[in-house]
C-alpha cells in the first residue's frame, strides 16, 4: 500500500472562530441592510460600529455632533433607532458585539428592550459590550464621566448581566487601542491586566455578587486585542496573556474552575499599520496579522474581525468588507488548519519569547498596583505619558528607517494602482444630507415618543413613566448607591434619548478631561548638530526672532468628537521639541473654543487633527471664525484621513497645508508649518537645510 493509503484520516475539524466585520454608518436603516447582507454572505456574528455622538452621549442635534453624525458608525439616539437597526434580525439567535464604552449601559438597555419586543428570552442573548473605560482615557477618547462613576457603571452592568443575561460578556478589556496608541507588547498586556484587576476588584467589593458567584463573573470577562505585523511576537503575546490571566484569576480571586479562568478574546487586527501609500500591501499585512491569532490552537481567538485594505483612505465599501470576510473563510474552510492540535507546542523559540514577555509584564503590573491601580495611574497621567513616549519612539524609528514599512519609507516606487485609480469610488462616502435627516428624525421622536412606546404592545401604556419621571428616577439612583441598570431600562422604555440619558448622569457625575501626556513625554528624536530636527529648530528660532517674539506659538486642536488623539499628540510633542510653545487642550472641542483659544494665546499657527471624516464641515467652520475675528494671518493646517478631493477643497477654502497618513515624516511636517507661518507673515523663505 502507498503511504497515502495508509495515512490516518484527518481528525474532526474544530469549529471556526466567530467571523465579524466592524460595520455601521449613515442611518439605522442603512446599517440594518448592511448587516443582513453580511450575514447572508456567511458572517457568523455582528460587530456594531456606533457613531461618535452615540459613543459620547450626545444627540444628533447637539452642537458637538456637527459633522459627526453617521460618519464612523451608526447613530442610535433612542429605542426607535435600535428597533430599526435590528429589524428582521432575531437577536435570540445572534452573537452581537457592540463597540460602546461610556454609554455601554444605555446601549445594552436598548438592545435588551428590542429583544424583549421580539419575544426573545433575554437569558439566551449572546454578545459583548466593549465597556472598557480605562483605554478610552488613554487612547480612544470616547469617555464621558470621571473614573469613579465610570467604574460604577461598569460594575453595575456586570452584576446585572450575571443575574439576568448570563450568556452576555458585559465587558471587553480592550488592549487593541493601547497598541495603536504606541503600547509595546509588555505595556499592552500589563495595562489590560491592570484594568481587569480594577474591574474585578470593584465587582467583588461592591457586594452585588456573592463570593460563590465570582467565578461566573470571571468566566464572562473577555478581552479585545490587537494583532500587529510582527507575527512571532504577537502570537507569543497571546500565550503570555493567557498564562498571566490564569495566574491572576487563580491567585487573586481564588477561581478554581479552569473553564472560568480560560482567557477568552476577540481580535481586530492592526489598523494603525495600514498605509495610505501602496494600500494594496495592506492585504498581506491583514493576512499575516490574522495568522498570529489563528494558527496556534492554544492561543486562538474566539472571534476575529479584519479591517479592509482601504481603511487608511476612508470608509470601506461593502465589497471591501466582503474581501476581509473571505480572507477568514478561506483559512477556516479551505485550509486544514482546524484539523490539528497546537502546531507550536514544544517550540523552544516560542516558550523563550513568552517567558521574555511574562517577566516584565508582571513587574509593570506590580508597579501600577503600587501607584494605586489602573484608575489612579490614569488620573496621575502615568499611563498616558508612557504611551505617548512609546509612540514617539516608534515614530522616530520609522522616520530614521530603522523600522521599515514597505511603500512608505522603503521600496517606495510603484506601478499605477488600479484599485485607487478613482479615489472617489474607492471608498464609501456618507451623504452630508444624512445628518440633517437624522437631526430631523430625533426632533420628531421627541414629540411623538410616548405614543410610539405605547403602540409597541408591551402591556398597559400607563405602566411607562414619562420621560421626565424616568430621568428623575435615573438621577436619584445615580446620587445613591443602587444598581443603575433598572433605572436605565425604564429610560429606554420611556423613549429617553441618548443625550438625555447621558445628560442626566453628567448632572450627577460631572465630566472628565483626561491627561494628554504631551508635556511629560520625553524627547524621542534628538536634535544633535546636522540632524533634521536641528535644522527645524533653527528655522523656528530665526522665525521667532524676526517676528520679535520669544517663541513661536502653535495650537493643536481636535474639533468635534474624534477622540483618536495619537497623531495630534505626536505633532504636539515634536513641535515642542522643535522649539515651539505648544497649546494643546486635548480632545472634543468646538470650532468656537479652538478659535477663542487661538486668539487668547496669540498663536502663530493652528493645526487641526480629524480622523472621523468631519473635516469637510469643521475645518471651514474654524477658518470662517478666524476670518470674522480678523485673524486671517494665522495659517490653518489640517491633518487626518482626508481623501484627495477633500484636501483640494480644504486648500481652496484657505487651509495652508493638508497632511494625511502617507506623510510620516513628522519633523518635515513641523518644518512645513514654519514655512507657512513665514508666508502668512510675509517673511522671506529660509534656506535652512532640513
Amino acid at each position: 500500500m502507498t503511504e497515502r493509503q495508509t495515512a490516518q484520516p484527518p481528525k474532526e475539524r474544530d469549529r471556526p472562530w466567530l467571523m465579524r466585520t466592524y460595520a455601521g454608518h449613515s442611518t439605522a436603516e442603512a446599517s440594518n441592510e448592511l448587516y443582513r447582507r453580511n450575514l447572508a454572505k456567511g458572517q457568523t456574528g455582528l460587530s456594531v460600529a456606533f457613531d461618535l455622538p452615540t459613543q459620547t452621549g450626545y444627540d444628533p442635534d447637539h452642537v458637538l455632533a456637527r459633522g459627526e453624525v453617521g460618519r464612523v458608525g451608526v447613530p442610535v439616539a433612542h429605542l426607535g433607532d435600535m428597533r430599526r437597526l435590528f429589524r428582521d434580525i432575531p437577536l435570540e439567535q445572534m452573537n452581537t458585539s457592540m463597540t460602546i464604552n461610556a454609554t455601554a449601559m444605555w446601549l445594552l438597555a436598548l438592545y435588551q428592550v428590542v429583544a424583549e419586543e421580539q419575544g426573545a428570552d433575554i437569558t439566551r442573548l449572546q454578545g459583548t459590550t466593549q465597556n472598557d473605560i480605562v483605554k478610552e482615557y488613554l487612547s480612544r477618547g470616547t469617555h464621558v464621566f470621571p473614573p469613579g462613576p465610570s467604574l460604577r457603571l461598569t460594575t453595575d452592568m456586570i452584576a446585572y448581566t450575571v443575574s439576568h443575561i448570563p450568556r452576555w460578556n458585559p465587558i471587553n478589556i480592550c488592549s487593541y487601542h493601547l497598541q495603536e496608541a504606541g503600547a509595546t507588547p509588555v505595556q499592552e498586556i500589563a495595562y489590560a491586566m491592570s484594568t481587569a484587576i480594577a474591574v474585578l476588584d470593584a465587582v467583588r467589593d461592591s457586594g452585588q455578587v456573592p463570593p460563590e458567584r465570582m467565578g461566573e463573573v470571571v468566566g464572562r470577562i473577555s478581552f479585545f486585542v490587537n494583532a500587529g505585523v510582527r507575527f512571532i511576537e504577537e502570537m507569543c503575546k497571546m500565550r503570555a496573556f493567557g498564562r498571566i490571566w490564569d495566574q491572576v484569576t487563580r491567585e487573586r480571586y481564588g477561581i478554581e474552575n479552569p473553564k472560568h479562568r480560560r482567557f477568552r478574546y476577540g481580535v481586530q487586527v492592526n489598523s494603525l499599520g495600514l498605509t495610505e501609500a501602496q494600500p494594496e500591501n495592506n492585504v498581506q499585512r491583514i493576512v499575516l496579522e490574522m495568522l498570529a491569532v489563528t494558527l496556534s490552537k492554544d492561543a486562538r481567538a474566539r472571534a476575529v474581525q479584519l479591517p479592509a485594505w482601504n481603511e487608511a483612505l476612508g470608509l470601506p465599501r461593502p465589497w471591501d468588507q466582503q474581501w476581509s470576510l473571505r480572507i477568514q473563510q478561506v483559512l477556516a474552510y479551505e485550509s486544514d488548519l482546524l484539523e490539528y492540535d497546537d502546531i507550536f507546542e514544544g517550540s523552544k523559540v516560542i516558550e523563550t519569547k513568552v517567558d521574555e514577555l511574562v517577566r516584565p509584564v508582571l513587574g509593570e503590573m506590580d508597579h501600577i498596583q503600587r501607584l494605586g491601580g489602573a484608575l489612579a495611574a490614569v488620573e496621575s497621567g502615568y499611563l498616558k505619558s508612557q504611551l505617548v513616549a512609546s509612540h514617539a519612539e516608534r515614530r522616530g524609528r520609522i522616520e530614521s528607517g530603522q523600522e521599515k514599512i514597505i511603500g512608505v519609507n522603503v521600496f517606495e516606487g510603484t506601478e499605477p494602482n488600479p484599485l485607487t485609480a478613482d479615489l472617489d469610488t474607492a471608498i464609501q462616502t456618507v451623504d452630508p444630507a444624512v445628518e440633517d435627516r437624522v437631526v430631523e428624525a430625533v426632533e420628531q421622536w421627541r414629540t411623538t415618543r410616548q405614543e410610539s412606546s405605547d403602540r409597541q404592545g408591551m402591556g398597559d401604556p400607563f405602566h411607562f413613566p414619562t420621560v421626565r419621571q424616568a430621568l428623575d428616577r435615573l438621577k436619584e439612583a445615580a446620587a445613591g448607591t443602587e444598581n443603575l441598570m433598572e433605572a436605565t431600562l425604564e429610560c429606554a422604555r420611556a423613549g429617553v434619548t441618548t443625550g438625555e440619558w447621558a445628560g442626566a448622569l453628567r448632572e450627577v457625575f460631572g465630566e472628565f478631561r483626561a491627561p494628554t501626556g504631551v508635556s511629560s513625554a520625553p524627547v524621542a528624536v534628538t536634535a544633535e548638530e546636522g540632524s533634521a530636527l536641528s535644522g527645524v529648530r533653527r528655522k523656528v528660532d530665526l522665525t521667532a526672532r524676526e517676528l520679535g517674539v520669544g517663541k513661536l506659538r502653535f495650537l493643536v486642536g481636535k474639533p468635534g468628537l474624534d477622540g483618536h488623539s495619537n497623531g495630534a499628540e505626536q505633532i504636539a510633542v515634536r513641535a515642542r521639541d522643535a522649539g515651539f510653545e505648544v497649546v494643546y487642550q486635548g480632545i472634543r472641542l468646538t470650532p468656537e473654543q479652538i478659535v477663542d483659544a487661538a486668539l487668547a494665546e496669540d498663536v502663530h499657527a493652528v493645526g487641526l487633527s480629524i480622523l472621523s471624516g468631519s473635516h469637510a464641515r469643521l475645518v471651514p467652520d474654524v477658518l470662517e471664525r478666524l476670518r470674522v475675528a480678523g485673524a486671517t494671518d494665522i495659517p490653518v493646517i489640517a491633518g487626518g484621513i482626508i481623501p484627495g478631493g477633500d484636501a483640494e477643497q480644504l486648500r481652496a477654502a484657505g487651509v495652508a497645508a493638508v497632511f494625511t497618513p502617507k506623510d510620516f515624516d513628522i519633523t518635515g511636517i513641523i518644518g512645513r508649518i514654519v514655512d507657512e507661518i513665514r508666508k502668512a507673515n510675509k517673511l522671506d523663505p529660509l534656506e535652512v537645510p532640513v
